[in-house]
């Protein structure tokens, strides 16, 4: 059985009195383990699909089903808990406090998921090591690099030991060497760690490379799909 099953899934938002469709009727299915990217340009509703997954936004109409749960029928709180502790998302913007050091930019995200006080600075400090960052844990974000940054988002992400990671253009301020280190993360992350992975990107060539599935997005529908047989 499928880990994410959509079923005609729509999505549309309202400017005023006029609607505004994102998404139509989008059908597809997601197997634990697999590394899937969904491949478009700017306004083709990538993001979008992105965050009806992760639970950041609700779906206008059809299904979206998630480790067997509709996530259309969720709650307030069930959403919250499906958000904290189901996936992990990663961000082009890195998303994170610049007040606060690598370590305990980790921390917040175990402080969230209901860590105890003694666990989480060993547990943040492990993850930030997988990452790379083992040696910069007291660094600000404005001290990191933009990869150094984007890893220490990857590791907060990883915090709740989550079933998929969903990862919007994570790559898209990073220069082409610093991007090649990020996507090996991630695939290493689907490969030897078996977490699925579910990648927004505009980059095909990208995604050709790392992907077991790949949908193509064009004004908020699939115009193709590709199995890893075709990708290869």
């Amino acid at each position: 059985m499928a880990l994410i099953q959509t079923i005609g899934l729509a999505k549309t938002y309202k400017k005023g009195k006029v609607d505004i469709p994102a998404l139509h009727d989008v059908t597809f299915e997601i197997n634990e383990g697999e590394f899937f990217s969904i491949v478009g340009k700017s306004g083709s509703g990538k993001s979008t699909l992105l965050n009806l997954i992760g639970g950041l936004d609700t779906a206008s109409a059809g299904t979206i089903i998630f480790d067997s749960k509709d996530l259309r029928k969720m709650s307030r709180s069930e959403l919250a808990n499906h958000r904290r502790f189901s996936v992990g998302m990663i961000f082009q913007s890195f998303n994170l406090v610049k007040s606060r050091n690598a370590l305990e930019n980790v921390e917040l995200a175990l402080i969230f998921g209901g860590v105890p006080r003694n666990l989480r600075r060993k547990k943040a400090t492990d993850l930030l090591t997988q990452v790379g960052l083992g040696n910069r844990l007291t660094h600000t974000p404005d001290e990191l690099s933009g990869g150094e940054n984007q890893r220490v988002a990857i590791a907060r992400a990883l915090a709740n030991n989550p079933k998929v990671l969903l990862a919007d253009e994570p790559t898209g301020n990073l220069d082409s060497e610093t991007s090649g280190e990020i996507i090996q993360i991630l695939r290493d992350l689907n490969k030897n760690h078996h977490l699925t992975v579910i990648m927004v990107t505009h980059d095909l060539e990208t995604a050709e490379i790392v992907s077991d599935q790949i949908i193509k997005m064009k004004d908020g529908k699939i115009v193709d799909q590709l199995t890893k047989t075709e990708v290869l």
